[in-house]
């Protein structure tokens, strides 16, 4: 019996996840709002109704996707960080890690930091780990402002939020101006590196 149910859970998430991977594929050619479960039912050889085994509604789909879009970025960053001493150079690691991982996914990153959907809202489940990526880059910037890096202002609520400020500018320019451009290739994913050192110029140490 375990094995059996074993086995519909494994196939469960594998058609999930497959569901979601032709989602991506419709909202990149018609647009991240255009996404239809018709469209979708049809590429995976089902009809429609089937689909509300595994999705209630449209919303839960891109729901879906959100989480898993975050989780992902959340994993790149964190990778960027791991055995690193935390500080203004691994801030900088991962906001390039970032920036690198939403130019190579840049269907889902439009629905996690544009709001191209009218009315879609995340679950909390959704946006928890966008929640934990705030907490990872705001942890950085208390511990570059314990190690003298920062001003201890870097670490308060408006640091923090033009530090979210200076890489979503810049990554947003990218993908509206440029989003065939590789990460090096970009004007403006070129200008990355240069970030923490920008943010240290605003927040300068006492």
């Amino acid at each position: 019996m375990t094995d059996s149910s074993d086995r519909r859970a494994r196939r469960r998430a594998e058609t999930i996840a497959e569901i979601l991977d032709i989602a991506l594929d419709v909202m990149a050619e018609e647009g991240v709002a255009g996404l239809s479960l018709a469209a979708v039912a049809r590429r995976l050889g089902v009809r429609p109704p089937s689909l509300y085994k595994y999705f209630a509604s449209r919303h839960a789909v891109y729901d879906a996707l959100f989480r898993r879009g975050q989780e992902g970025y959340l994993d790149a960053v964190r990778q960027a960080a791991g055995g690193r001493e935390p500080g203004l150079a691994t801030m900088g690691a991962c906001l390039e890690a970032g920036a690198r991982w939403i130019m190579a996914n840049q269907v889902t990153a439009q629905l996690l930091f544009w709001r191209p959907v009218p009315g879609f809202q995340p679950s909390p489940e959704a946006y928890a780990p966008a929640l934990a990526v705030h907490e990872h880059f705001a942890a950085l910037i208390r511990a570059a402002v314990e190690r003298g890096e920062l001003h201890p202002d870097a670490a308060g609520e408006d640091g923090l939020a033009l530090a979210a400020a200076l890489i979503a500018g810049l990554v947003s320019q990218q993908l509206a101006n440029e989003p065939g451009a590789t990460y090096e290739e970009g004007r403006f994913t070129r200008q990355v590196p240069r970030l923490s050192a920008m943010f240290a110029a605003i927040y300068p140490p006492p």
